[in-house]
């Protein structure tokens, strides 16, 4: 917990950071000869767009899927067989990205469903270890949410939703992933993506922030300034925050653990190491921190979109709107 440690809580969390920082170290090293000995993968500058709006979006699926297949073509070219497959599997014409960026570890924001008329969006934020190449599994959770909305949607109810592939993640093994440096880089484009999608699905409809893992330390980053009715944090290793209220957020916030998650076995601590602050504090599903805790079922870290799941049918009905409905903790 933030702040206070009980003795024996504050005896794990001591050997647990002594024990991360031997991996730190080790992360600190590595990672970047690592990094240097793989020289990166050329790819065009994104597609140069006006901003999108409902009358433009085939425009900009179309641009986008353009510069996927030239992405593709680079890498192919330079020998990375691996990007170019995971860049051709986006030129395919049942693709719609509202934006795409093929350099260095890549972004991407895909739409699943028709967002043009929806009234009910979800924006699914990801973890570590998400980039092109790794970009099917994350793809995964948005089409499983998308089929579970269409499937509880009642008559008229029109859904969206959107994978938000914005910002660079952290390794899960490296010195980033234990700070909230990458998820205050993310946070001002994370805002920016929502006052955007506004502006194509309008004010009325409700928009939904879906945040997995290092995801939810984003989402809680950039809370205080953005557009969504509710935000859901799942396998949450903390937000950075020592309780809801202080994400300054009008959303509803939301969270949950499954019983089989590691994330239940880190300390959720902060602490100051060499100047950095390492740990994101209290746990979004504990008491203190005043979420609105729903139920997720036994799953494990990974499992918080697997069809059928009480974690994916609670977050399809708070993007819904279905609050009553949502079975808690």
């Amino acid at each position: 917990m933030p702040g206070r440690l009980g003795t024996s809580g504050g005896r794990r969390a001591q050997k647990w950071l002594r024990g991360f920082l031997a991996a730190l170290v080790t992360a600190a090293v590595v990672a970047p000869l690592s990094a240097a000995a793989q020289p990166q993968t050329p790819a065009p500058a994104p597609a140069a767009l006006a901003p999108v709006t409902a009358a433009t979006l085939d425009e900009a699926y179309a641009a986008n899927r353009a510069n996927a297949a030239e992405a593709s073509r680079m890498a192919a070219a330079h020998g990375d067989r691996d990007r170019a497959a995971a860049d051709r599997a986006m030129a395919d014409p049942s693709r719609h990205f509202l934006a795409f960026d093929g350099r260095g570890s890549g972004r991407a924001t895909e739409v699943f469903g028709d967002l043009a008329h929806a009234d009910r969006v979800a924006v699914l934020v990801p973890g570590s270890d998400t980039s092109l190449e790794t970009y099917a599994r994350f793809r995964a959770t948005a089409t499983h949410l998308q089929s579970e909305l269409a499937r509880q949607a009642p008559a008229g109810t029109r859904t969206a939703v959107v994978a938000w592939l914005g910002y660079e993640t952290p390794g899960t093994i490296s010195t980033t992933v234990t700070t909230t440096g990458r998820a205050e880089q993310a946070a001002p484009h994370l805002r920016e993506f929502i006052r955007h999608l506004r502006g194509i699905v309008g004010e009325q409809a409700r928009v939904s922030l879906a945040c997995h893992s290092y995801g939810s330390v984003v989402c809680g980053r950039a809370a205080s300034g953005v557009d969504a009715d509710d935000i859901a944090l799942v396998g949450s290793p903390g937000t950075g925050a020592d309780t809801a209220a202080s994400l300054h957020t009008r959303a509803r916030v939301w969270a949950a653990r499954g019983s089989d998650d590691w994330v239940r076995e880190v300390p959720h601590v902060k602490a100051d190491l060499f100047g950095t602050t390492v740990g994101f504090g209290t746990d979004p599903v504990s008491p203190s921190f005043g979420a609105r805790v729903f139920a997720a079922g036994d799953g494990g870290h990974s499992d918080y979109f697997a069809p059928g799941s009480l974690s994916l049918t609670n977050l399809a009905r708070i993007v819904l709107g279905e609050t009553s409905k949502v079975t808690h903790a």
